[in-house]
């Protein structure tokens, strides 16, 4: 018997597969277009829009430039990518996630692997920078749980701790919290991959 299709058709016209997925399936535009359409928070949360992964993962770069302004291109690339399988696997909260268990963590991997080696990085990142980089994403989450999610600060204070970083250190905080339509996160995604590119390129 042939074995059950696993690979996505992307609009670029690339077949990922998700189970062995090949750095030269994945594109930029494909990874910009879904974070772009994946809500946080399954979508439970305050303003006109949803508040994509896009968007998170913007914030995500902007909270871990502050802490590490002396951060290169490579790391920030890194930030801003940290969660790019979600534009085939989707944005499932962590609750959820530690109730399915099974081998979901190793398929997520694989992908992000994909995504670092089509975009000339290292499919994995030095454990330092893992840990700095989920620091920020933490954070992140517990800036968008209080200002977008309906959580108490205590709540959210226990569940992901408290940002370090004051929130006029970086690029306005009301840009950045505020849900962005879905192309203006696409865009500014894309815009900020390959600007980190470019350095990349110097």
């Amino acid at each position: 018997m042939s074995r059950a299709r696993a690979w996505q058709r992307m609009l670029s016209g690339r077949r990922l597969d998700l189970l062995d997925p090949s750095p030269l399936d994945v594109e930029l535009v494909d990874i910009a277009h879904g974070l772009a359409r994946v809500a946080r928070w399954n979508g439970q949360t305050v303003g006109d829009y949803p508040f994509s992964v896009a968007q998170h993962s913007v914030l995500v770069l902007e909270l871990f430039r502050a802490v590490n302004p002396t951060a290169d291109a490579r790391a920030l690339l890194y930030a801003v990518l940290h969660d790019a399988p979600e534009y085939v696997m989707g944005d499932i909260i962590s609750p959820f996630k530690a109730a399915m268990g099974g081998n979901y963590k190793d398929v997520e991997n694989r992908l992000l692997g994909a995504v670092h080696l089509h975009f000339s990085l290292p499919a994995t990142p030095p454990t330092a920078l893992t840990r700095q980089i989920k620091k920020a994403d933490r954070e992140a989450a517990y800036l968008e749980a209080t200002h977008l999610a309906g959580f108490a600060v205590d709540e959210a204070r226990r569940f992901f701790g408290e940002p370090s970083v004051p929130l006029f250190e970086f690029e306005p905080f009301e840009q950045l919290i505020r849900p962005w339509p879905t192309r203006e996160a696409h865009d500014r995604f894309v815009a900020t991959v390959e600007t980190q590119l470019a350095q990349l390129a110097v």
